[in-house]
């Protein structure tokens, strides 16, 4: 079987080694066969140890001889040769019911489809920007004369005007204070104090909104230094779990062209959570489940729902 090998060949490899998967374990069931049924009868004792020690030690060796067979085969069939950057994505694999949730294959079918897109993508552009038909080049280029330049996209903007959106902001909510601290240069972060109900630490690039941290309003806030703590979570349950809809909603409201109406939208939202322990569920109507009152917030109605009655 040894010499039948093909190195360069996966699927034999594969083939080869699960004939001798299966000649391993038929060599361990022999092993434990051999020991189920012990020592037969025979005339006398003596005899009957030294027979099931014989079987017994031949089982044995062939259990070894496989699994060196075995290990062989497993270098030869190697590492797949594409590799998927899918991160933390890869675990889903991990889950015990492939059947019920086939999401590590279908994303596994997706990336590969991207790929093949982007790939096919590529080799269309190439093949057009090849074409050299005078009359759609000066129709390009006379277009292009007319048409207005479009201003680049930055991430850097002047602080005061990031100090006058923030400021406008907080005047649109009188309830909602709002403290821009600058502790490394341009940068900026918002303590955001909504009524007696929650802090939250807001945490800028500019004008673009990096991450949040939500904690109760009578948590600490400060380090021992003096300065902001934008790292620990709350010890609440119910304020770690705005935390993470309120990353949601980062993603959610997304417009890099207009940045100063995704930080309007995204306190707008957060502002609805000013009578988190008042609400009821719109789904189910009632005020707690699970002890914890609907800590969602739809992102176009601004209404309350529990965490598993939004779905």
């Amino acid at each position: 079987m040894a010499d039948a090998v093909n190195v360069g060949v996966n699927l034999d490899a594969f083939s080869h080694a699960i004939s001798g998967i299966q000649a391993l374990r038929s060599s361990v069931s022999r092993v434990f066969e051999s020991l189920k049924d012990g020592m037969k009868n025979r005339e006398t004792l003596e005899g009957r140890e030294k027979v099931f020690i014989a079987r017994f030690q031949d089982h044995l060796q062939a259990v070894n001889r496989d699994l060196n067979e075995l290990e062989r085969l497993s270098g030869l069939v190697g590492r797949p040769s594409e590799s998927h950057p899918l991160h933390n994505s890869g675990l889903l694999s991990l889950d015990p019911v492939q059947d019920k949730t086939p999401l590590y294959s279908q994303l596994l079918q997706a990336y590969k489809w991207s790929n093949k897109l982007q790939y096919h993508a590529g080799l269309a552009s190439s093949l057009l920007n090849q074409q050299s038909l005078k009359r759609s080049a000066n129709q390009m280029g006379a277009s292009a004369k007319r048409r207005p330049k479009v201003q680049p996209s930055t991430l850097v903007l002047p602080p005061q005007y990031v100090d006058d959106v923030i400021s406008r902001i907080g005047r649109m909510f009188p309830d909602m204070t709002i403290e821009l601290f600058r502790p490394n240069g341009t940068s900026a972060v918002l303590l955001v104090t909504l009524g007696k109900v929650l802090k939250a630490i807001v945490v800028m690039r500019s004008l673009f909104i990096d991450r949040t941290v939500v904690r109760g309003f009578n948590e600490n806030v400060y380090n021992e230094d003096g300065k902001l703590d934008i790292w620990t979570k709350s010890q609440y349950q119910v304020f770690q779990k705005v935390t993470d809809h309120a990353t949601t909603a980062l993603l959610h409201y997304q417009l890099p062209q207009m940045p100063d109406v995704v930080v309007r939208s995204f306190m707008t939202w957060l502002r609805s959570y000013i009578k988190l322990f008042q609400s009821s569920c719109q789904r189910c109507g009632r005020f707690l489940q699970d002890g914890l009152p609907p800590t969602w917030r739809d992102f176009r109605t601004l209404e309350a729902f529990h965490d598993t009655c939004r779905m």
